[in-house]
C-alpha cells in the first residue's frame, strides 16, 4: 500500500484531528512498521464509543501497517477510583477488555500497565525526568483527561496520572499516540516536554467522541465552550443512561434510542445522527429508513450527507430515524453479544 493510501486510511472518519498531518506523512514515508498506541481506563463495560468508534480507528492503523498497541491502564484506573478502587477487580476486568478488543481488531497487541512497569525498570526514571520538565499548574490543566477539574479536592496520586500517561508513551516508544479528542491536553504535554529531553515527540491522532444519548451540555470540563460540550456530553460508562453498551439486549437498545435526544431539524451534536454517521455508514454503504407508505415509504440513503440534509429540512421524522437506527445497531451488536457470552462473569466483574 502506498503512502497516500495509508494516509487516507488514518485521516478518514472517525479521525477528528492529527497533530500534525505533515509529520504523519513523513513517518509513513520513513518507517515500514511504525508504532501506534491507545490507552483505556478499566472503568466498566465497553460501549459503542469505546469499542466501535475507537476500534474502527485501531483497525485503520492495522490496515495501514502499524504495530498497534492497546494499553490497559490498570494503575491509572486505580488512581482514578474506577471499579471502587479494587485493584484485583480492575485486573480481572482488563481481561474482558483485552479479549473483546482482540476480537474486534484482530492483530492488535494488548499490554497491561502493571506488566509494562514490571518489565521496564527505567520507567520511574522516565516519570521523574518528565516531571522535572513541567509544572504543577501545567499538570493541573491536563486533569480533564480523567474527567476531573483542577478545582476538585484531589489526592496527590491523581496529579501523577497525566505524567504517568506521558511516561507510558515513552516506555512504549510510540510514534503515534491515539485517543479520543478529550485526551488532547496530555498529548500536547508530551509533544512539549519530549524535545526538552532529547526524545522524539509523538504524533497525536484524535478520534471523534461519540455523543451520548442525552441532550448535550457543557459541564465545565474544558475552558473552550465547544470542546466542553464535546467532552462533557460524550457517551460515557459513568452515565449509563447516555450509553449503549455492547452487552445491552435488543429491547434495551431500542428503548434507549427511542428515548434519545433528537429534535427535528437539529443536526449538531445529534446522537442518533452520529450513530448513523460514525457506525452504520462505517459498516455499510447505505442506510435503509423504513416507514409507512403514508409517510412516503421506505427510503435508502447512499450517503450520510443526503440523510442529514433531509433531516435538517424536515423530510425525515425523528421517530423513523430512531427506529431504523435501532434496527441497524442491534444487528451490529448481535455478534458482540455472542462473543461476550463466552467470557465468564464479565458482567459480575464489571459490577453491572
Amino acid at each position: 500500500m502506498d503512502v497516500d493510501s495509508r494516509l487516507e486510511l488514518l485521516l478518514r472518519p472517525p479521525t477528528d484531528e492529527v497533530i500534525t498531518v505533515e509529520e504523519l506523512r513523513g513517518l509513513l514515508e520513513g518507517e515500514d512498521k511504525p508504532k501506534h498506541y491507545i490507552g483505556f481506563e478499566i472503568s466498566g463495560p465497553l460501549h459503542l464509543g469505546s469499542l466501535f468508534v475507537a476500534g474502527y480507528k485501531i483497525r485503520d492503523f492495522i490496515e495501514a501497517g502499524f504495530r498497534t498497541t492497546i494499553f490497559l491502564a490498570d494503575w491509572h484506573s486505580y488512581i482514578n477510583d474506577k471499579l471502587g478502587g479494587d485493584r484485583e477487580r480492575i485486573r480481572e476486568a482488563a481481561r474482558y477488555y483485552g479479549e473483546i478488543f482482540k476480537w474486534f481488531a484482530p492483530g492488535v497487541d494488548v499490554v497491561l500497565g502493571s506488566d509494562l512497569y514490571s518489565r521496564t525498570p527505567e520507567y520511574w526514571e522516565l516519570f521523574i525526568r518528565l516531571a522535572k520538565k513541567t509544572t504543577i499548574s501545567r499538570v493541573a490543566r491536563t486533569l480533564t483527561i480523567m474527567g476531573r477539574r483542577a478545582k476538585e479536592n484531589l489526592d496527590a496520586a491523581q496529579y501523577a496520572y497525566p505524567l504517568m500517561q506521558t511516561a507510558d508513551m515513552k516506555a512504549l516508544e510510540v510514534d503515534v499516540a491515539h485517543a479520543g479528542i478529550d485526551q488532547r491536553k496530555v498529548h500536547m504535554l508530551a509533544r512539549d516536554v519530549f524535545p526538552k529531553l532529547g526524545w522524539d515527540k509523538p504524533i497525536a491522532l484524535h478520534h471523534h467522541l461519540l455523543t451520548g444519548l442525552q441532550e448535550p451540555r457543557g459541564e465545565g470540563l474544558d475552558e473552550d465552550p465547544n470542546m466542553d460540550v464535546k467532552v462533557s456530553s460524550k457517551m460515557s460508562k459513568s452515565k449509563p443512561e447516555s450509553a449503549i453498551f455492547i452487552h445491552d439486549s435488543e429491547d434495551i437498545v431500542e428503548k434507549k434510542i427511542l428515548k434519545a435526544w433528537c429534535p427535528q431539524g437539529v443536526t449538531e451534536n445529534n446522537p442518533i445522527l452520529e450513530l448513523v454517521k460514525y457506525i452504520v455508514f462505517r459498516e455499510k454503504d447505505y442506510f435503509l429508513v423504513e416507514r409507512a407508505s403514508k409517510y412516503g415509504g421506505d427510503i435508502i440513503y447512499s450517503t450520510y450527507d443526503d440523510l442529514e440534509r433531509d433531516f435538517r429540512g424536515g423530510r425525515l421524522h425523528p421517530l423513523d430515524l430512531k427506529r431504523s437506527t435501532a434496527r441497524e445497531i442491534n444487528d451490529l451488536l448481535d455478534s458482540a453479544r455472542k462473543r461476550l457470552s463466552a467470557i465468564d462473569r464479565y458482567l459480575e466483574i464489571l459490577g453491572t
